[in-house]
């Protein structure tokens, strides 16, 4: 275990959010399937091909999910150490990539739901003021940045996770029910109280 554990390491942070962030977890390695089969007899060095491929993307999701980049990592690499101890019992139903989306999903949901979310919205990368604005607008623009911290602080955990996953990750409410694991009809009403929680936050600075 220890030598996996120094196998996991994180690109550093991107130079700024991608306002397009992939629509669904991918394989990016040709041989994922085979390095996931090698990785469950022991390979360590596959598993390693494995966490390099997939960090990134894993620890953008949970950024966006709790706010915070060390944070972030610490709950990626948490699911990387759950994913090689339960490599045994995958059954490649789903890709390599999809299964971890889903145990840092999930660990990300543990953590929300132990705190209080302190929000960092460059994680959501929407809200940033452009700098030609007037320092009124700036001014107003900080404003609303704090109205929403406040706002998503006060969803629930499943509330985040589930605006986050359909409006920042665009994903389809089955995916997000089969990840979460609640039904399609609580995704939808999770997502529905968010976005009422957070329009209502924007609009009382406009």
């Amino acid at each position: 275990m220890s030598g996996v554990r120094r196998q996991i390491a994180f690109p550093g942070p991107e130079r700024a959010p991608d306002a397009t962030p992939p629509r669904e977890p991918r394989e990016t390695h040709p041989d994922d399937g085979l390095l996931t089969v090698r990785a469950a007899e022991g390979d360590e060095e596959a598993f390693a091909v494995l966490v390099r491929e997939h960090a990134r993307a894993l620890v953008g999701l949970a950024t966006r999910l709790l706010g915070d980049r060390a944070e972030a990592e610490d709950a990626v690499q948490d699911a990387f150490i759950s994913a090689w101890r339960r490599l045994p019992e995958f059954r490649r139903q789903s890709s390599f990539g999809t299964w971890m989306y889903r145990i840092v999903t999930n660990r990300c949901l543990n953590v929300l739901r132990a705190r209080r979310p302190v929000t960092s919205l460059e994680a959501a990368g929407e809200f940033a003021a452009p700098e030609h604005d007037s320092p009124e607008r700036v001014t107003e623009a900080r404003d609303a940045v704090r109205g929403m911290r406040r706002a998503l602080d006060d969803l629930s955990a499943e509330q985040r996770a589930c605006w986050v996953l359909r409006e920042l990750d665009g994903h389809s409410y089955e995916f997000i029910a089969e990840t979460v694991g609640i039904s399609q009809e609580a995704v939808r009403a999770r997502v529905f109280r968010a976005r009422r929680c957070l329009t209502r936050a924007l609009g009382a600075w406009r």
